[in-house]
Formats: structure tokens, C-alpha cells, sequence
């Protein structure tokens, strides 16, 4: 950890990001910047921003509830490592990837769609409920994912990561302009007064979000492990993309956590790397240092490179090339070989050359983590190379 104008920061970044971070410092009580972070819609991905009696729409984000789950079933490897082409084929074909889709199958099985949750009451919801149950159990496209994997014990497990589809992107879309929010990346972030009325209707939608988020990833983790023919035996679960109110050196904080995850002691998360690398179950650990970061860490490897820098750009009308991307299917392709990972869908946004190394993000933040098991990938799915969504992160 170092200090760069009074800022906690873990980890290395581009100049953009620390500048953006610079602004939301001055705009809150408190601000860190967790090692996997990089620029992000008004607040960096990886930043922890905090205040009294003030919530974020902007630090919580466009995507509300994001989040990781992963879980451990009672199959043996060597059976998912046999038919892992197959298993694929099964989750690729059954699960709905992709912008704006709608669950394939039944989905009524979850208490979610018809619970009563308080945040349909406010007016940003209300008109979201149909959407939120058709889209119940979709994963959604970027760096949202089904992995298969491995255990340093030769167990499997499955890990998810997506958050509140259409549900969530509507409601912040909603409490943004209502709280005036700009457009664009480098702008200061909006905040509401928690006892005003639309702080406390974007408190209601934001927790609906939640609720509705974890619901998807439960569903999602479910019906892998019936496609497997296997059960759950263990289950770490949480959100990134969220406030929370909590006490930090004697002070009720709303502290947002935009691609952070919290990490109290002995508080478990599940951490994904990139399609090609090694992912982490871990657990905070009390230190001064986890102190500093309010008590978060990382939410994934991050990135170093932007997507149209990957993927290049082309005119969508007619297919003209206006500049190439940096990264070649067949040098992602080449990693996935040699990783002996069997991807469905992914483009070269996704390819590990776009992000930071995740051992070396972890190792960025010592002894605030403890790392409980290492994840090797056996499969990966993701939303197809040609899906179009202006807020994959």
C-alpha cells in the first residue's frame, strides 16, 4: 500500500485512473483504491468511497449487485475433466447469455418473483418488474461468466459473476439523471441524502437490486449443478457494485464498494482471474492495513486495456476496419490451449492480455487477505465476441 495525495491506493495504475480517483477523494469522507482497479463511469472500478449520511449512485454503479458466487459440488474431478466438452455444450445451450436476454426455462422456482420487497414501491422500479422476472437466472455479456473449476484438492466447483441485469441498469439509470448526474467517465460523482426521499427510494431500489442479483446467481449455481447431476456441498457468496452501512473508527459510513468486495475478518469471497488463469476463494484478515481499505479487497484481476484497444474499431455499417485491435483471436486462443481451458463464447476483450496478472493483485494486498483455496479453470462461458453493451463493467 502507498499514499498518493493522501489516498490509500494497493497495487499499480494507469495516470486516468489515479486522477479520477483524486476527484471522488475530494467529493468524500474517505477513498481507496483497491489494487485491480482502472477507470471506470465517474468512480474507478476498485474504488471504496465512503460518507456520512450521503449514498453514491455513481460509486455504486450502473451494474447495482454485480457479484461473485462460487460453489463447491460433490462430483469428482476427474469425471468434469473427462466430459468437460460436453458439460460446456450443456451450459452454453441452457443458459442465457447476452444483452437483454430472457431465461430459456421456468424460472418461478426462485421466491424472488413474487416477493414484496419495498424497493418496487419506488417509481424507478415499478416499471421494471416484468423485465426483472424474464431475465431472472441470465448471466449478461462482458466480463460476466459460468467457470468451471478445480481445487487444489482436485474438487469442482462452479463460480459465477453478473449482477442485477436490466433491473439494476434501469434503476441507476433512473436515480442518475434524477440526481443530475453527467455523462461520461471523467465527472464528478452525484451523492443523496440518506434521509431525503430519493435517497431513501434509491436505498429501497438499490437493496432490491440486491436481493434480485443474488437470486440470479443462486438460480444460475443451482441448475450448473443439476446439469452435472451433482449437489452443492459448499456456497461463498457476495456483492461488489454496492453500499453498505457500516462503522468504521467510531463513524456510520455509507461505504460503496464499485468493483471491491468487503473483507472483513474471516469474511469468505470468491475472486475470479482472467478465462485463461487461476482463480481464488480468500478471507479478510484484521490488520492496520485492512483498516486503511475499509475492510475490502479486489473483485477480479482488473484491467490494462480498454476493449476497442483489444478488439479495434469497425464502422458497424460497413464492416470497414478503421483500426486494428491489438489482440489476435489466435493469441487468445494460444493461452486457452496451453491453459487447457475449453471457452464457449468470449471475444478478445475478454482475452487474458487485457487484464493484470490476479497473483500479482493479490500479493498487492499482504496481509489484509488470506488465501483459502486456488481455482484452476476447466471451462469457461461467456457472452458471444459480437454483443454490444455500452456498460460491461
Amino acid at each position: 500500500m502507498q499514499f498518493i495525495d493522501e489516498i490509500p491506493v494497493w497495487g499499480k495504475h494507469e495516470d486516468n485512473t489515479l486522477e479520477q480517483a483524486k476527484v471522488c477523494a475530494r467529493h468524500a469522507e474517505y477513498f481507496a483504491l483497491m489494487a485491480d482497479g482502472h477507470l471506470g463511469y465517474g468512480v474507478p472500478i476498485g474504488g471504496v468511497i465512503a460518507s456520512e449520511g450521503r449514498i453514491s449512485p455513481t460509486a455504486v454503479g450502473f451494474d447495482i449487485a454485480c457479484g461473485n458466487k462460487a460453489v463447491r459440488l460433490d462430483i469428482p474431478g476427474a469425471e468434469v475433466r473427462q466430459n468437460i466438452h460436453k458439460i460446456m455444450d450443456d451450459i452454453w445451450q441452457t443458459l442465457s447469455f447476452g444483452v437483454g436476454r430472457k431465461n430459456r426455462e421456468r424460472n418461478d422456482d426462485s421466491p424472488f418473483v413474487t416477493d414484496t420487497h419495498e424497493g418496487w414501491n419506488t417509481e424507478a422500479a415499478k416499471p421494471l418488474r416484468h423485465k426483472a422476472n424474464a431475465q431472472l437466472g441470465t448471466i449478461g455479456s462482458g466480463n460476466h461468466y459460468v467457470d468451471i473449476f478445480v481445487d487444489e484438492q482436485d474438487r469442482v466447483w462452479v463460480g459465477v459473476h453478473f449482477g442485477s441485469r436490466g433491473l439494476g441498469h434501469g434503476i441507476a439509470t433512473w436515480f442518475l439523471k434524477a440526481a443530475g448526474a453527467s455523462d461520461g467517465m471523467m465527472v464528478d460523482p452525484v451523492f443523496l441524502d440518506v434521509e431525503s426521499d430519493l435517497g431513501t427510494q434509491y436505498i429501497h431500489a438499490m437493496q432490491l437490486g440486491g436481493e434480485y442479483a443474488y437470486a440470479g446467481r443462486d438460480w444460475v449455481c443451482a441448475r450448473v449443478a443439476k446439469l452435472l447431476g451433482a449437489s452443492i456441498e459448499e456456497e461463498v457468496h457476495n456483492h461488489h457494485n454496492f453500499a453498505w452501512l457500516e462503522e468504521h473508527n467510531g463513524k456510520k459510513l455509507w461505504v460503496c464498494r464499485k468493483g471491491a468486495t468487503p473483507a472483513f475478518p474471516g469474511q469468505r469471497g470468491f475472486v475470479g482471474g482472467t478465462m485463461g488463469e487461476m482463480s481464488v476463494i480468500l478471507e479478510g484478515v484484521d490488520s492496520p492495513e485492512s483498516v486503511t481499505a475499509l475492510y475490502s479487497t479486489v473483485h477480479g484481476a482488473g484491467r490494462v486495456m480498454g476493449r476497442k484497444q483489444a478488439t479495434g474499431t469497425t464502422d458497424r455499417k460497413t464492416g470497414e476496419v478503421k483500426r486494428e485491435g491489438l489482440i489476435k483471436p489466435e493469441m487468445m486462443q494460444e493461452w486457452l490451449t496451453r491453459s487447457n481451458v475449453v471457452l464457449r463464447g468470449g471475444g478478445v476483450d475478454e482475452s487474458p492480455h487485457c487484464y493484470k496478472r490476479l497473483d500479482e493483485v493479490l500479493a498487492a494486498h499482504g496481509e489484509t487477505i488470506r488465501v483459502l483455496h486456488t481455482l484452476t479453470p476447466l471451462g469457461v462461458a461467456m457472452a458471444g465476441a459480437n454483443e454490444f453493451d455500452p456498460y460491461k463493467d
